[in-house]
């Protein structure tokens, strides 16, 4: 018990000072859970003891709730809704990248072809757990890459449990197909029979008696129930226990309850999912993997480079270059469910054990590659095709004593407004490029960028403006632009807009010009407007 407790904490703060440190780096924390599990089982030589069983079946429950998550957000509305998206550029992806891959395992690399089946449709997914984050945080899932980029990547995540079924059926061998087809049909049809039906009755009675409870940990609780039961009846009937998940999430999708419950297990998910990537970082041999790296990057190039072509043929058929580029960027990767199915793979003797560790190593090095690509899209599409909205190629302005708006939210289009009917020369700055294409829209001068970057600061002529307005929210956000202007021009005008006297306070240290209280400058004006 004292040794798994040490192996415990050394675990935790090992990934916690690893994650601080590639946060800092914009880098995922999936990431650092990888390289942890890889450096505790070579330090605790994990291989090959009862204590990996374990630590997979933690991890298989991981993605038990990762895809019970996918499933509250398929709502039978939002698919009907993207279907073309979704069914078409979709099947039209993983279909065509599958045969692809399979055709260059079978022929090129001699790998026999149910092995080469499962290398190519494993390699066909790629990573909503690293990719979708990012289009969230970016704001670029409301862009047109980034909504065909979501589209794919729900199409991959249903694509999963197929691909599972299908493995099932080539590990037992030992029926015959017709058998195996008929067991499974009937089988699938009476899950789903029962999830929608009884089981659908059953999980809305359960949230809806603890919700009224007002009992957190009830809700909850009934939460944790509805998974791991429909998990256990899939798996019960020859399933994955993802596939119980994932229909419980759908029916959940379609009640009142989804966003709570989505957010109630969010960090439960999150943990359960860094002990599943734990659990693969603490496959790899890192001997075999030094010895075979020159093979395991060859692979990785043509495998990326046959995704991103396929991809981008299919999102050219209906849009523009930029997007099909940004799109094959953002999906060329290899994704997490790859490490189930090689896993799963090797369990029922469907991969050899040292194929199934190449694979392993070459889907973790395309998860630590991918958050530099797509942390840099605009910059690697830029090679190809270049925009006016691309932030380290904005065009150097020309004009001096111009005002510039960093933020184009609410806020920014009120200022925007303001400094257009005074006939103030000025420009805008903004992260979010939806928001840059409505200024553009409207005729404005606005520019998709980071203001904290070299490139940008001297492309604006920050040290020949008249004053530099910020509108942004977040006070990390804030500091930051403030702190790389004044680096840049030590004499930049700053006005700043903030919601709080901490604010204030958090952001005395920099030398900004004007603070303006947005809650005590309303209480004028409401005080202003009531006495006139």
């Amino acid at each position: 018990m004292d040794s798994i407790l040490v192996i415990l904490v050394i675990s935790l703060t090992l990934a916690s000072v690893l994650n601080i440190v590639l946060t800092k780096f914009s880098i995922s924390h999936i990431i650092g859970y990888i390289i942890t599990g890889t450096i505790i089982s070579n330090m605790f030589d994990f291989n090959g003891n009862s204590s990996q069983s374990s630590l997979d079946l933690i991890g298989e429950f991981g993605i038990v709730f990762l895809m019970f998550t996918i499933g509250l957000e398929m709502s039978f509305s939002k698919l009907h809704k993207m279907k073309e998206l979704i069914f078409f550029n979709g099947f039209m992806q993983v279909a065509l990248c599958s045969l692809s891959i399979f055709l260059l395992s079978y022929y090129a690399f001699s790998i026999e072809a149910t092995s080469s089946l499962i290398i190519a449709l494993a390699f066909s997914l790629s990573s909503t757990a690293i990719v979708l984050p990012y289009l969230k945080r970016s704001k670029d899932i409301v862009t047109p890459y980034g909504e065909k980029s979501v589209a794919i990547l729900v199409f991959q995540d249903l694509a999963v449990i197929p691909i599972l079924l299908l493995m099932n059926f080539l590990a037992d061998s030992d029926l015959p197909l017709s058998d195996i087809l008929f067991k499974t049909t009937m089988y699938g049809v009476l899950i789903i029979v029962f999830m929608f039906t009884l089981g659908k009755k059953i999980i809305g009675w359960l949230l809806h008696f603890s919700s009224n409870a007002k009992m957190e940990e009830l809700f909850l609780g009934s939460v944790f129930t509805i998974v791991i039961g429909a998990s256990l009846i899939a798996h019960e009937l020859g399933f994955t226990y993802s596939l119980g998940a994932f229909i419980a999430g759908m029916i959940i999708a379609e009640t009142k309850f989804h966003i709570k419950v989505e957010s109630d297990i969010s960090s439960y998910k999150d943990l359960l999912l860094g002990a599943f990537f734990f659990s693969i970082g603490a496959k790899i041999n890192v001997p075999y993997f030094m010895s075979h790296f020159h093979i395991v990057l060859l692979v990785l190039m043509l495998v990326m480079t046959i995704k991103a072509l396929m991809i981008y043929f299919v999102i050219k058929r209906q849009s523009n270059r930029s997007d099909s580029i940004k799109s094959s960027i953002a999906l060329c990767q290899i994704g997490e469910f790859s490490f189930v199915i090689f896993t799963l793979a090797s369990k029922q003797n469907l991969i050899q054990d040292e194929l199934g560790n190449m694979l392993i190593l070459i889907t973790v090095l395309s998860m630590i590659i991918t958050p530099f690509m797509i942390n840099n899209i605009y910059k690697l599409a830029a090679l190809f095709v270049v925009e006016f909205f691309e932030s380290d190629k904005i065009t150097p302005v020309q004009s001096s004593g111009h005002t510039i708006v960093c933020g184009y939210d609410v806020l920014g289009r009120i200022v925007a407004k303001e400094l257009e009917n005074k006939g103030v020369d000025f420009l805008i700055i903004s992260d979010n490029l939806q928001h840059v294409l409505l200024a553009r829209k409207r005729g404005l001068n606005a520019y998709f960028g980071h203001l904290d970057r070299l490139p940008v600061l001297e492309s604006l002529k920050i040290e020949q403006s008249k004053s530099i307005i910020i509108t942004v929210n977040t006070l990390k956000n804030k500091q930051i632009i403030c702190d790389a202007v004044l680096n840049y021009y030590p004499n930049a005008n700053l006005i700043v807009k903030i919601n709080t006297l901490e604010e204030k306070s958090s952001l005395a240290d920099l030398k900004i010009n004007s603070f303006v209280h947005a809650q005590h400058e309303t209480a004028v004006l409401l005080v202003k407007q009531s006495i006139t």
